[in-house]
């Protein structure tokens, strides 16, 4: 059974539209960028939609605002945590050396 192609998760559009506005794209490769986008949306509730022009036109302004918010603290949280991965890392190349 496949869902229909519309069906996607409205959250996923203000995460991609704060990376592009952030340029995160920019500061890490694609494998990081992909484990960091689970990260993020992990982080917040699913908002599946059929169509983006829905949710523009019945959404209150107040709850798109918070879900923006909700979105740069995922975002956040999951830069702390790429940042504390990459220094694991670099300890452990220095301490192998």
């Amino acid at each position: 059974m496949r869902l229909h192609d519309d069906i996607h998760n409205y959250y996923e559009k203000i995460v991609l539209e704060e990376i592009i506005k952030l340029k995160l794209s920019e500061q890490y490769n694609e494998d990081v960028m992909a484990d960091f986008c689970c990260t993020i949306l992990n982080q917040l509730p699913p908002r599946y939609i059929r169509y983006d022009v829905d949710m523009a036109f019945y959404l209150p302004q107040t709850e798109r605002l918070h879900m923006e918010e909700r979105v740069q603290t995922a975002i956040n949280v999951a830069i702390n945590q790429i940042s504390k991965k990459k220094d694991l890392n670099e300890q452990f190349t220095k301490s192998s050396a």
